[in-house]
């Protein structure tokens, strides 16, 4: 079966505009693999109109992805193309064809999961099943040549590779036919190669993780934080059950704020920096002085668009993650706007401080 995606954008604005990621992710997580992806403003009906009628008849299953308020649109554009009309939120199906209407983002991801995937798979006669692997910034040539590794020795499978803010998903998508043993043959290959990187072989978010091993080992974490803004406490607070592993979180933009709330040296502020190694180690020493926490993590560093004071580059950071025995700062030069900058930040930070337990 052959199967195509009709994206809709409005062509006064970039395409980046429609988040149809996590849509099109949803599909090929659920083996549904597009022959064909076809861009069209959506200001232009004729134009949506002739290419539903062409591709109903060049494949199977045709889905379009659009902002949700042009969904309406979009379903009168399919109706008047299959002759049909809709009997739920977002799908139609005829004899021959299996159409889709799916808002962008996640919601429409959703949508894929729940009411798509399981008509299709009903239509084909075949479901696709997968293993997820979850690792923190793997160099991207380490995961390309595992890729095609796994390719050549098990062709077989399908792999599916995402990655935001560093955080690189891995999925293995097999079918029913597929012999056990290849599938966990790649899975340990792939854990095998990524194992510097890796913090979950199941489907779950670093923060989640990290709040899960705290739980095991029953320690407390505490958090300074400076251009990450909050954003590493808020990840853990957002996991059920934070409560009991997490003691604090200091959001020290300022540098007086560092040396008063954090202990900082006010001669590491002057001569250093807030952004620099040495700064990070007293921001992460300085809450585990408290003897009220087993695991401090601490962020300091430049998001951007300029560069600081000092002049230091937009996307440069230290973070610092340890215990009581040791605290170990790492640096990083980030690239991107403000937005990735903090957000990667903010995973690595997370991953880290998972990794101090393991």
């Amino acid at each position: 079966m052959s199967y195509s995606a009709v994206i809709l954008f409005n062509n006064k604005n970039s395409l980046a505009a429609v988040d149809y990621s996590p849509v099109t992710d949803a599909f090929l997580s659920g083996g549904v693999f597009f022959d064909e992806v076809t861009f069209l403003a959506y200001d232009v009906p004729a134009a949506l109109d002739s290419a539903l009628v062409r591709l109903a008849a060049q494949h199977d299953g045709v889905f379009i992805v659009c902002d949700s308020v042009l969904v309406p649109e979009a379903k009168r554009a399919v109706e008047i193309a299959s002759g049909e009309r809709f009997a739920n939120s977002s799908l139609l199906e005829t004899k021959k064809n299996i159409f889709g209407v799916l808002p962008a983002g996640m919601g429409g991801a959703k949508l894929v999961s729940s009411e798509l995937i399981p008509r299709v798979d009903g239509r084909r006669k075949q479901s696709y099943y997968r293993v997820v692997l979850r690792a923190m910034s793997p160099p991207a040539k380490t995961v390309k040549d595992l890729v095609e590794e796994i390719h050549t020795r098990f062709p077989q499978l399908m792999l599916h590779v995402t990655e935001k803010y560093a955080d690189a998903r891995i999925e293995i998508i097999y079918d029913r036919n597929t012999p056990k043993y290849v599938v966990d043959e790649a899975s340990r290959m792939l854990a095998t190669g990524l194992e510097r990187y890796l913090y979950a072989v199941e489907d779950v978010p670093v923060a989640e993780r990290l709040v899960d091993a705290l739980k095991i080992r029953r320690r407390r974490i505490s958090v300074a934080e400076s251009f990450t803004g909050g954003g590493v406490g808020r990840a853990i607070v957002r996991i059920p059950g934070a409560s009991e592993v997490y003691y604090e979180g200091i959001n020290a933009y300022n540098g007086k704020a560092k040396e008063t709330r954090l202990q900082v040296a006010p001669f590491t502020i002057e001569r250093r920096g807030t952004v620099s190694d040495r700064t990070a180690y007293e921001m992460a020493a300085g809450l585990l002085a408290t003897g009220e926490c087993d695991l401090a993590v601490a962020t300091t560093g430049v998001a951007g668009p300029a560069s600081d004071e000092k002049g230091n580059p937009a996307g440069l950071c230290y973070i610092a993650a340890g215990t009581r025995e040791e605290v170990h700062v790492y640096r990083y030069d980030l690239s991107g706007d403000r937005e990735t900058v903090t957000e990667t930040a903010i995973n690595l930070a997370l991953f880290l401080a998972f990794r101090e337990l393991q």
